[in-house]
Order: C-alpha cells, then structure tokens, then sequence
C-alpha cells in the first residue's frame, strides 16, 4: 500500500521561507515521479513543481527562481524548498506520486498560510 506523508507547512510572514517534505513508502520510490501541487481556496489544485526518476525538474512560472523541488532517494522523501513567500502562496499542498506503472497516489496535504 502507498503512503505518503506530507509535513513542514505552516504561517510565515512574506519573505520568508518553508521547506515542505514528502515520505513516501510501499513503492519503488526510485522510479517515481513527485509532483507538489496546491490549492488556493476556492481554486482548483495546480501543479507547482515536478521532479522526474534521475532528477530532472520542471516548475510553474509563478514559482520559478523561488521554489526548489528536491528528491533524496536514499530516504524515499521528496522536498520543496520555497523562498520569498507571497500571500499568492497561501494554500494547501499536495503531494504526488506517480508510479512506473502509471498509477497516482496522494498525500493528505499541508496548509501554507503566508500572510503580508
């Protein structure tokens, strides 16, 4: 069974930083995509970041050059670093775990709250 297990949200103030963190287990987390998506409220969920089995990544412009999506495949955990925090930051996210049998799993979310 696939388990994954989002934590590092929380209230900052603009400007500054969270590191989220995703640990996934009952897979082969090497050959895994992991997506970071979020969920404004009242919004739909959007992808935010992406990083492919071997490390290739990929992000949303509004994040570019701010966010950082990270993976240690030692300790089936994926990461996303993010700086310069706005109030357009503010959401839930999600985690994703795309498996090489194509199949998607979800994590239960973390609250970012950036206030201004």
């Amino acid at each position: 069974q696939v388990r994954l297990v989002e934590s590092g949200g929380g209230s900052v103030q603009a400007g500054g930083s969270l590191r989220l963190s995703c640990a996934a287990s009952g897979t082969f987390y090497v050959y895994s995509f992991m997506t970071w998506y979020r969920q404004a409220p009242g919004k739909q969920r959007d992808l935010v970041a992406q990083i492919a089995p071997g490390g290739i990544v990929s992000y949303t412009d509004a994040v570019k050059g701010r966010f950082t999506i990270s993976r240690d495949d030692a300790k089936n955990t994926a990461y996303l670093q993010m700086t310069a925090l706005t109030p357009d930051d503010t959401g839930v996210y999600y985690c994703h775990l795309s498996d090489r049998r194509g199949l998607g799993y979800w994590g239960q979310g973390t609250q970012v709250t950036v206030s201004s």
